[in-house]
């Protein structure tokens, strides 16, 4: 935000400069905010930390999270969608993981932190 705004109180921030002025744009909180909003449904959490850890198809997806392969997919797709997976064909089958890009890694952090829980195979 680099226009100046006008606020209708002044609460005497001691010369600071507003907060509002370093706020991410509407654009960026849309992003986040409907990242966000996928990960609030347990089983797409499941589905995408297991993908933060693992590259893996549908049908081992849908058996490692005792589901079926229509309701993965479908979950598939809305993760996709959002930024926070990517996938690749290997042959006749697509291969499904994390996306590497800054909002997947610090979901995918958070999840961790939040869950108080670590990744298997990494050491930090």
């Amino acid at each position: 935000m680099s226009e100046q705004i006008h606020l209708p109180h002044n609460h005497n921030h001691d010369g600071k400069e507003h907060f509002s002025v370093h706020a991410p744009d509407i654009e960026t909180i849309n992003v986040v905010a409907d990242a966000m909003k996928q990960l609030g449904d347990p089983s797409r959490l499941r589905i995408y930390w297991l993908l933060c850890h693992t590259e893996e198809c549908v049908a081992n997806i849908a058996a490692l999270v005792d589901m079926s392969s229509p309701a993965v997919s479908h979950h598939l797709r809305v993760l996709k969608a959002a930024g926070l997976i990517v996938s690749r064909r290997d042959g006749k089958e697509m291969l499904y993981k994390a996306a590497d890009n800054e909002m997947a890694d610090a979901m995918h952090h958070y999840i961790e932190k939040l869950a108080k829980i670590s990744c298997p195979w990494h050491k930090d």
